[in-house]
């Protein structure tokens, strides 16, 4: 082949590759909606790949696009998504008309990736409203109240951890120290493990679930992949999770069910509900990798975001010392009432804990954007006045943008000041609760919310009974998200220094 013939073959190449990733970029102009102007191939993604801006940050950029739209555009590679703004569409695609709306964007459809495939929150139609209603009861208050000593014991032996150390770290990395914690509890909770990641650092769960729950580099870039170009990625047999990883999950549960089987244990959590689901009379289909995907799925969920939802919240504290005071009083007075221990309800009605915990969660909302794809055709109503209705079509996207939507002036005065008197008895009333999303809207909402509140909680309660959290010499007064990172992370990291309380 002539360098010619090799010159003409990469142009036409290259011209059909831009033909293909620009062809829909007109979807959005032609309607009159608006949305930032695309990259070629990249679409609006560009700046997220090539680590110009954290994913939150472009959010939000295409969420004050056009202050006055009911919605915007949003490219992502080619593929147009309707990025929803006003609080009663939100609640008509994800609650009203969730019919037309059921499912959440699959990406590992493959079975290479069986714990991802197969877990809630990838499952779709009559799968997932099975699995739902089999889940569903381990995550009532009832099972909370339950599982309340096991989480407590873990919170006060972290507590107990930091108050302790000698000498006191100047720079504490809390998003490790926070991500031990909850990795215990998930451990306990989920997989029947009982694990002491605070002193054995190394331990084989903590080393894998921190792993796998990694979201960056070349594993970002696989999801990409995996989600655009599902084709391609079948085609390079891409995997997130290696085939070790997952043995390692399925293992873990096959050994507990045989241990509970064979010794007659009974623990309140998720592995003994699926192992009566297996029981019972209709004798529900439901393998060891289903029972893996779910613990699994509950690892993702229950490891990072409330571990992050605890550094935000530190952070916070740190730098607004009165609000900690005044916690530290709430919490006093609560152990002074029960020196030998408080219960779920007494920690259900702190209502400055709520307070703190829900304003961390209003300003740094793990879940930064929800999507829902269309089954049924829709008509969304004008974007603005003058426009036509919008057709949303089966198989298109839409995104929920929480992050964005807290951070609106509209909804919140002054939105980037931690204020957690938005949320005392008297103010959050005047919360619109379309307009504060921290685990989701509808029959899609995160089934363990209940579950993440109580461990961030007792954590919180814990800590602060023991130890005062304080700038560090690396703390940052303001926060700038890592490029690096697609969760809420810091460019240069969570520290902090705690140390033991001057009683």
């Amino acid at each position: 082949m002539d360098s010619w013939t090799i010159t003409l073959t990469v142009i036409a190449g290259a011209v059909i590759i831009y033909w293909l990733s620009t062809r829909n970029f007109g979807y959005f102009k032609k309607r009159g909606i608006s949305c930032v102007r695309p990259w070629p191939i990249f679409g609006n993604m560009g700046p997220i790949l090539f680590r110009m801006k954290s994913f939150a940050d472009v959010m939000d950029d295409t969420y004050r696009s056009h202050p006055d739209a009911r919605y915007v555009g949003f490219y992502e590679f080619s593929n147009p998504v309707i990025m929803l703004k006003d609080p009663e569409l939100i609640k008509q695609v994800a609650v009203k008309y969730f019919d037309s709306f059921p499912n959440h964007r699959t990406f590992a459809d493959s079975p290479n990736e069986p714990l991802f495939q197969k877990n809630l929150f990838a499952l779709v139609d009559n799968d997932w409203r099975a699995m739902r209603s089999l889940l569903s009861p381990a995550f009532t208050s009832s099972k909370m109240r339950m599982m309340f000593e096991g989480v407590a014991q873990c919170a006060s032996n972290f507590a107990d951890y930091l108050a302790a150390q000698n000498p006191q770290p100047e720079n504490l990395d809390m998003k490790d120290t926070f991500g031990r914690y909850t990795l215990d509890v998930i451990a306990s909770t989920a997989f029947g493990l009982s694990t002491d990641s605070l002193k054995h650092r190394e331990n084989d769960f903590y080393m894998i679930g921190k792993d796998v729950t990694h979201l960056a580099g070349i594993r970002m870039i696989k999801f990409f992949i995996m989600r655009n170009l599902p084709g391609l990625a079948r085609l390079m047999n891409l995997r997130l999770v290696d085939v070790k990883t997952t043995n390692y999950f399925v293992d873990i549960i096959k050994t507990t069910i045989e241990t509970r089987d064979r010794e007659g244990i009974v623990r309140p959590d998720m592995i003994h509900l699926m192992m009566q689901a297996r029981d019972n009379e209709a004798k529900t289909d439901l393998s060891m990798v289903d029972m893996a995907a779910q613990a699994f799925i509950f690892l993702l969920g229950g490891f990072d975001s409330p571990a992050t939802t605890m550094c935000f919240a530190a952070h916070f504290l740190a730098l607004n010392p009165h609000v900690q005071r005044k916690l530290q009083t709430e919490i006093d007075e609560v152990l002074k009432e029960h020196p030998e221990g408080v219960s779920y309800e007494e920690i259900q009605e702190m209502k400055y804990l709520d307070a703190v915990v829900n304003e961390t969660l209003r300003i740094y909302s793990p879940g930064i954007v929800l999507d829902r794809v269309c089954t049924k055709g829709f008509t969304l109503p004008p974007a603005l006045p003058g426009l036509e209705p919008l057709e949303v079509k089966p198989s298109q996207e839409v995104w929920i943008p929480i992050q964005s939507i807290h951070r609106d002036e509209r909804f919140f005065t002054n939105p980037d000041v931690f204020d957690p008197e938005r949320f005392n008895e008297v103010n959050k009333h005047n919360i619109n609760p379309l307009a504060y999303l921290p685990f989701g809207i509808g029959p899609r909402i995160c089934i363990a919310n209940r579950f993440a509140l109580m461990v961030v909680k007792l954590a919180l309660f814990h800590v602060l009974a023991k130890c005062d959290v304080l700038p560090s010499s690396k703390t940052c007064s303001e926060i700038k998200l890592s490029t690096s990172e697609f969760t809420l992370i810091p460019a240069d990291g969570f520290w902090l220094k705690v140390q033991s309380r001057k009683k």
